[in-house]
Parts: C-alpha cells; sequence; structure tokens
C-alpha cells in the first residue's frame, strides 16, 4: 500500500516505535507525507513532541538505512509486509502495539487465522519434548498453524514436529533474519520458510541481543488464538509471552509437569494463580478455543474489555457498518474533524478501530 522505502526511513529515526509510525501514518495519510512535514507539523501529531519532530524533519540517515536493509533483504529472498498491507495478519493487527512492518521469509495463508502458539524452556525433560512434538504434530494434522520462537528446546520440537507432519509453522525470531539464531537452527529456518513464514520485526543485521526477545514474545502470542506453555521456570521467557498473550486478551494453556522439577513450575504457577488453563491434550485446547480440523471453523476472538471516554464512545458510535469518512463521522458525532481524528487515534491504539486509505474508518469486528 505505501512505499516500503518511506516507511524503512521513517523507522530508522531515534526514539520512534510502531505506536508512533502509525500515529503519524494516521495523521498524514502516507509514510512519505510524514518525512516532508515541517516540526510544527509534526508536532501537532499526538504523542510527538518538539524533539522528536525535529529528529523526524531533520534525520539524513534514512536513505542508506532504507538502500541497506532492502539488499540484505534481496539477498535472502525476502520481503517487508507493512501493517497497511492485507496480508499482515488480522490477529496481530489487534494487539495494542503490532509491528508498523514485519520482515519476511516465506508467506502468510489464510490458514494462519488458526494458529496456537506454543512455548516452553530451552532444556526441556524427555517429557517436555514428548509433548511439544505431540501437540505440534497433532495440530498440523487439524491444519491448525503452530507458532512459536524457533528457540533451542520447546520450540525447535514444535516447529520440526509441525513440518514433519506436513502442517504450516510460524517462527518469530529476535534477530534479523539474516543473523539466525541459535546457528544451528539455520537448516530449519530454511524448511519453515519453505512451507510456512519466518518473521521478524527487527531490521536485517540486528543481533540476537537479549532485550530483543520479549518484543519477539508479544508477536508470538498476537499471531495467535492461544498460547501453549509446556514446561517454563518462573521467570522464563515462556511466562513472559504468556503474559503477553493475557494481555492481548487471548487464551493461556499450561501443561502439568513433575511437581519437584523446577521446569514445571512457571506452568503451575499459572494454573495456579488461574491465569491458564490446565490442558492434559490438544482436545482441551480445540475445545475452549472452538477449533477443528480444516480450518472451516469461523474463528473467534474476543473483543478487549477497553473502558473508552465519553467522546470516544460517541465517535465508535458513529461509525457505520461500512466504512465511514472521517467528516461523516465528525457530523454525526457533532464533533470537529481534528477532534474526531485524535479520538479515532485512541480507538485505532485501543485495537476498536483500523483506518483505511481516503481517510475512511472502520471497526474491528
Amino acid at each position: 500500500m505505501f512505499n516500503v522505502r518511506d516507511l524503512l526511513r521513517l523507522s530508522s529515526v531515534p526514539r520512534i516505535g510502531p505506536l508512533k509510525i502509525r500515529a503519524l501514518v494516521s495523521h498524514f495519510g502516507d509514510p512519505a507525507d510524514v518525512l516532508s512535514a515541517s516540526p510544527r507539523e509534526l508536532a501537532q501529531v499526538p504523542g510527538i513532541d518538539k524533539k522528536l519532530a525535529s529528529y523526524i524533519a531533520h534525520h539524513t540517515d534514512g536513505e542508506a538505512f532504507a538502500d541497506e536493509q532492502l539488499k540484505r533483504l534481496n539477498k535472502i529472498g525476502g520481503r517487508i509486509v507493512t501493517q497497511w498491507d492485507d496480508e499482515f495478519p488480522l490477529l496481530l493487527k489487534k494487539i495494542y502495539d503490532p509491528p508498523a512492518l514485519l520482515f519476511v521469509l516465506g508467506k502468510f495463508d489464510a490458514a494462519d487465522a488458526q494458529s496456537v502458539a506454543i512455548v516452553g524452556t530451552r532444556h526441556p525433560t524427555p517429557y517436555g519434548q514428548q509433548i511439544a512434538e505431540q501437540f505440534g504434530r497433532e495440530l498440523a494434522k487439524l491444519d491448525i498453524t503452530t507458532v512459536s520462537g524457533l528457540a533451542r528446546g520447546v520450540d525447535t520440537f514444535v516447529h520440526s514436529a509441525t513440518i514433519k507432519a506436513g502442517g504450516r509453522t510460524i517462527a518469530v525470531i529476535g534477530s534479523g533474519l539474516d543473523v539466525p539464531y541459535p546457528p544451528e537452527n539455520k537448516k530449519l529456518l530454511d524448511k519453515i520458510a519453505a512451507k510456512g513464514v519466518v518473521v521478524s520485526e527487527f531490521p536485517m543485521g540486528t543481533k540476537p541481543d537479549a532485550p530483543n526477545f520479549p518484543r519477539r514474545n508479544r508477536i508470538i502470542s498476537g499471531l495467535s488464538l492461544g498460547t501453549v506453555v509446556i514446561e517454563s521456570a518462573e521467570d522464563g521467557g515462556a511466562m513472559i509471552t504468556a503474559t503477553t498473550a493475557l494481555d492481548q486478551n487471548r487464551e493461556v494453556f499450561a501443561v502439568p509437569g513433575n511437581i519437584t522439577e523446577k521446569r514445571s513450575r512457571g506452568a503451575h504457577k499459572l494454573i495456579r494463580e488461574g491465569r491458564a488453563k490446565l490442558v492434559t491434550n490438544i482436545d482441551d485446547v480445540l475445545e475452549e478455543l472452538q477449533l477443528s480440523a480444516g480450518s472451516k471453523t469461523k474463528v473467534r476472538v474476543k473483543q478487549p474489555k477497553v473502558d473508552l471516554t465519553l467522546f470516544e464512545q460517541k465517535i465508535y458510535d458513529a461509525i457505520k457498518s461500512e466504512p465511514t469518512h472521517i467528516d461523516a463521522i465528525a457530523e454525526s458525532a457533532n464533533v470537529s474533524p481534528t477532534d474526531a481524528l485524535v479520538n479515532l487515534l485512541s480507538l485505532e491504539f485501543k485495537g476498536l478501530v483500523r483506518q483505511l486509505p481516503g481517510k475512511l474508518f472502520t471497526r474491528i469486528q
């Protein structure tokens, strides 16, 4: 929809992230218009202070960054899917802070609307490995996509079992696509790209630094209707994924393990605190998510329970069942177009509204 180079240039500005990029694009309508705007115009966007506005207006490294990113991406046969593209996964669009763009190997598929994440420790017990492989294999046979993080341990067993069973799997990594991590999973990454998707929010060349993985985990859960935790310590990365899933109003499941095993304490804690549903087989997951074989069941994603201000509610009620122009929304709500845009942006941040080309807005059903 937009020129990818412009989005790359915008994403290279210091102190800018997905939420601010979305706010800017929503305000100006196109990344190119953002890049050509004056600091004064930029500072009128909610969340953009004068200092950041100056950074954007005077940023000179964007062209070189975009050239280098596209060169590296083309070298490995990858591409970029933006939040405004039809291919961008609908489930991921519904989270609070979806990435503005994804670096992608492979292709998304309509079947990915029914996805289940499976995560766990990098050092599973034989029992954990068995369950990871069993769940990956059984979901594959039901044409349900698995999602995980390509890490050692549970992630690797899930991806591998899914592929061996002829299913689709999505790997979300915490480094650039050209920096596979762990290195020994490079062959597995290639197999996933051939029969599923490998995605990263991080620019090409990004190393797998520790701060990247919590951000990576929100995408794993965001791509999925539910997240299954197999084995995890109480402070393990899988627990972060479970927390992000709950924040996104997605279901969380936990497989019970040996009560004396440290690697089961995270799953047991989730169950004990009522934050996860105990599962003993894949049917428990399918029943809760109302999924069935063949990707023919209509997917239900729970609408977030969001508190709206009086003005947000007026704006939301003014949006018709079909895409509605901002002027019509403002007129129906009896507010100025500027006030309407501010509240529409807030509703978009809360995952209730989506902006379409031509200053049209639609509810996210």
